[in-house]
């Protein structure tokens, strides 16, 4: 479907925003300024009032450190929304402040949000509702997957197939590309938050010791790996000793963490393994060339480019400023709205459409 003239007129002198809404993070790509906004997906809330206390990084900071009558909520999980009045507030918060950073006032913005390609049409009609009412005039929908390929600048309408793997807080997007066409894709809801988890479990069993969210996430950022390390490193960690109850830390190596992402990343390799059984002997060929592009806060754990090359036999490489990539083509389709229109998200009655 064509856009509509006036919107399209409109997008001239109205803030278009691309946005990465992640399970961990949520991004706001401004058209002409870039990345503006790069926070956690946290909204404090006050449990008594529904009072929203604090938004992203200072909603992370009190995480853990909230009083009885405040909640520390993640609207979102496995990459679509689990509470939708918090999201809706969420991402009024980060469109006011992208806002504030006009010069001029401007009219309500055209918004395209990011979305995992398994999510179900409730789920992205969850997405959709949430930002026409946080403030959007306008609201697009695009996969993830196309959404990273695009910011990560890959060629996905030549004829050679091109791959991309984005590795979020919720989800693993898998997408082979060929012509301008999704030939295969996969989404997968084992990521971030199931790399931090596996290690807070391994932390609790075999040491007896109670870490919260964070420091797991500090773990699995500093130490964690996929693949043997050239040299292996270590971490403290601080917790509640579950046998006295009280405070302890100790030291933890990468080998241990390891162990702990194993079945996890295992699970990834396979995934990929298994989309690359689907497609064509050409594309294969094609991909021996291209490679695999990963994308995602995911694509930065240590080892995992050296692993998936031995797993599947493929050139491996990191995007540039991987976590980036789905605001940045989000982003770029508001720009070029025209010629990426077709990679939307076409719901009933055409919701989110121009």
């Amino acid at each position: 479907m064509a856009a509509n003239p006036l919107s399209w007129l409109m997008g001239f002198f109205s803030l278009d925003i691309g946005i990465d809404l992640g399970t961990a993070n949520t991004l706001v790509n401004v058209r002409g300024k870039g990345i503006v906004i790069n926070e956690p997906s946290w909204v404090v809330v006050n449990k008594r009032t529904h009072e929203t206390i604090a938004v992203g990084a200072s909603a992370k900071e009190m995480t853990g450190r909230t009083p009885p009558n405040f909640s520390a909520i993640r609207p979102l999980r496995d990459g679509v929304i689990s509470e939708f009045d918090i999201t809706k507030k969420m991402l009024e918060y980060f469109i006011f402040k992208a806002h504030q950073q006009t010069i001029v006032p401007m009219p309500r913005p055209r918004v395209c949000v990011g979305i995992p390609s398994g999510a179900t049409q409730v789920e992205k009609h969850a997405v959709y509702d949430a930002a026409m009412a946080a403030g959007a005039r306008e609201a697009h929908l695009i996969e993830e997957p196309i959404a990273a390929a695009l910011g990560a600048g890959l060629p996905i309408g030549d004829v050679p197939g091109t791959m991309v793997v984005d590795i979020g807080g919720g989800t693993t997007e898998v997408a082979v590309f060929s012509s301008g066409e999704l030939v295969v894709s996969r989404s997968l809801r084992v990521a971030g938050d199931e790399l931090d988890d596996d290690i807070l479990q391994y932390i609790r069993k075999k040491y007896n010791l109670l870490i919260g969210e964070r420091m797991a996430e500090q773990v699995k950022i500093s130490i964690g790996s996929a693949y043997p390390l050239q040299t292996e490193l270590t971490h403290v960690v601080r917790g509640r000793n579950l046998v006295t109850g009280l405070p302890a830390s100790m030291e933890v190596s990468s080998v241990e963490i390891r162990e702990a992402l194993s079945g996890s990343v295992q699970v990834i390799v396979d995934t990929l393994r298994d989309a690359l059984d689907e497609v064509p002997p050409e594309l294969i060929s094609d991909l021996l060339d291209t490679g695999i592009c990963l994308a995602g806060g995911g694509s930065q754990l240590l080892g995992i480019v050296p692993r998936l090359k031995d797993e599947l036999n493929l050139r491996v490489f990191v995007a540039d400023d991987p976590m980036t990539c789905v605001a940045r083509g989000a982003g770029l389709v508001l720009e070029n709205l025209g010629e990426y229109e077709r990679y939307l998200v076409n719901l009933d009655r055409n919701k989110g459409r121009g």
